[in-house]
C-alpha cells in the first residue's frame, strides 16, 4: 500500500473516530449536568382563583410559567404574544407543561379579545387565564422573588418558572462568562422579561425550560442527582 492511500485512510480513521470519542467522553458525565437552580421556595397556589371554563388550575404538579397582565391586559398583548410564540409554541404538549396568567375580575373580556390575538388558529389547551381578587393576585407574586413590582395595574413584562413542588426555578448566578472572568460581583435571574426577546428566548426557552424538563426526565429514570443543585446557597447568598 503506497504511502498516499496510508495517509487518506489515516484521515478517514480520524475523522470517523473523533466524534465517537467524543460522544463516548460525554456519556460518562450526562446525568451530572446543573440543574435549573431553585431561587425560592414555597410559591403560593392558585386555590382561590377561576379559570375561564371553570376548570381547577394548579401550579403543584405541573411545570408552570405564570405571568401577571393586570387591569389592562391588552396593553401588554406584545409580551403575551412574544411568550406565545418562543416559550409555549416551544413547549406545548410537553408532560404537565402550562402556562397560567393571572388577573383580576373583570377583565375577562379583554382577555377574550387577548386570546383571539394570540392564538393565530392554534390550540391553547395548555394556556390558562384565571382570574381573582386584586389582594390574592399580589399575595402571589409577593410570594415569589422578583425583581420589578407588580405596577398600579398589577402588571409585569416579567414571568416566572414554577415547578412541580412549588419552587420557582432561575439562576442564582446569571453572570456571562466575559462577566465570570472580570470577577463581577454575582447577581441572580428571578423572571424573564418578555418584551426582551433575547432573555426569553436564549435564556428561558433555549436553556433554563430545557434544562428543567430534563431534570423531570432523568428524575422519571431514577438516575437524577438532587446534590447537583444549589438550593441549599439560597437563603445564604440572595436575599430579596
Amino acid at each position: 500500500m503506497n504511502t498516499k492511500l496510508i495517509k487518506r485512510y489515516t484521515v478517514l480513521g480520524i475523522l470517523f473516530f473523533l466524534p465517537v470519542l467524543f460522544l463516548l467522553m460525554l456519556f460518562p458525565a450526562k446525568h451530572h449536568y446543573n440543574a435549573l437552580d431553585i431561587v425560592n421556595n414555597n410559591v403560593l397556589d392558585l386555590n382561590t382563583f377561576t379559570s375561564e371554563d371553570n376548570q381547577s388550575i394548579v401550579l403543584k404538579d405541573h411545570i408552570s410559567v405564570i405571568g401577571f397582565l393586570g387591569n389592562e391586559p391588552m396593553k401588554n398583548a406584545i409580551a403575551a404574544s412574544n411568550l406565545k410564540e418562543l416559550v409555549y409554541d416551544k413547549f406545548k404538549g410537553f408532560k404537565k407543561f402550562q402556562i397560567v396568567i393571572l388577573l383580576p375580575y373583570g377583565t375577562e373580556d379583554q382577555v377574550e379579545i387577548l386570546r383571539r390575538e394570540i392564538k393565530s388558529y392554534e390550540d391553547l389547551k395548555y394556556w390558562h387565564f384565571v382570574f381573582g381578587e386584586e389582594n390574592d393576585i399580589q399575595n402571589v407574586f409577593n410570594s415569589l422573588k422578583y425583581r420589578t413590582e407588580l405596577d398600579s395595574e398589577l402588571s409585569t413584562s416579567d414571568v416566572f418558572i414554577i415547578d412541580k413542588d412549588l419552587n420557582q426555578r432561575g439562576r442564582l448566578d446569571d453572570r456571562t462568562d466575559s462577566e465570570k472572568e472580570k470577577k463581577k460581583s454575582i447577581y441572580p435571574l428571578y423572571a424573564y422579561n418578555c418584551i426582551e426577546v433575547a432573555e426569553i428566548k436564549n435564556k428561558m426557552s433555549a436553556d433554563d425550560l430545557r434544562v428543567l424538563f430534563q431534570e423531570y426526565r432523568e428524575k422519571r429514570k431514577g438516575n437524577f442527582n438532587s446534590s447537583s443543585r444549589r438550593a441549599n446557597d439560597l437563603k445564604e447568598n440572595h436575599e430579596q
